[in-house]
């Protein structure tokens, strides 16, 4: 069993300097239920398919398995569910944990997040200078809710 444990943040730019190279990522989702979110990403030239469990606090459990690339990419125009989340995921190492900052386009332009994996909840961490609010339990956040509330669509 895979126990995912991670923290969502809101990211200042203005205060983040220049970025790492950068991972282009697609990802759309089969199912998006309360119980189990399943998701097809293809992530530069591999493909993947997660199944993740329902959040307990920053908590859930995380199952991933790489696929055929072709297959991947016709499940994303064909089985998944419409607008499909496009975004660039840079990797920032910072005071021994790694940063995942994610630049969204599309319906979720102008979206800024990065999460962090921990090994336990009650892990501290100290936070870089640029993260502005924690979002770990607003569900608006979470990329399944993204493809169903673009962040465009939001009152800001």
């Amino acid at each position: 069993m895979a126990l995912e444990i991670e923290r969502k943040y809101l990211v200042d730019l203005k205060k983040l300097g220049t970025l790492p190279i950068g991972n282009r990522i697609k990802q759309g989702y089969l199912s998006t239920n309360k119980e189990a979110v399943v998701r097809v990403r293809i992530k530069n030239d591999k493909a993947y398919l997660t199944i993740k469990g329902s959040n307990i606090g920053a908590s859930r459990l995380e199952f991933e398995y790489e696929i055929p690339l072709d297959e991947a990419n016709e499940m994303l125009d064909k089985l998944c569910q419409k607008p499909v989340i496009d975004k660039t995921r840079y990797l920032i190492e910072y005071e021994n944990h790694t940063f995942e900052l994610d630049i969204f386009y599309g319906e979720n332009e102008g979206l800024v997040v990065v999460e962090v994996e921990l090994s336990s909840e009650d892990e501290t961490i100290k936070l870089p200078s640029w993260i502005k609010e924690e979002v770990t339990s607003d569900e608006r956040y979470y990329n399944s809710n993204l493809m169903k509330n673009p962040y465009k669509n939001w009152k800001k």
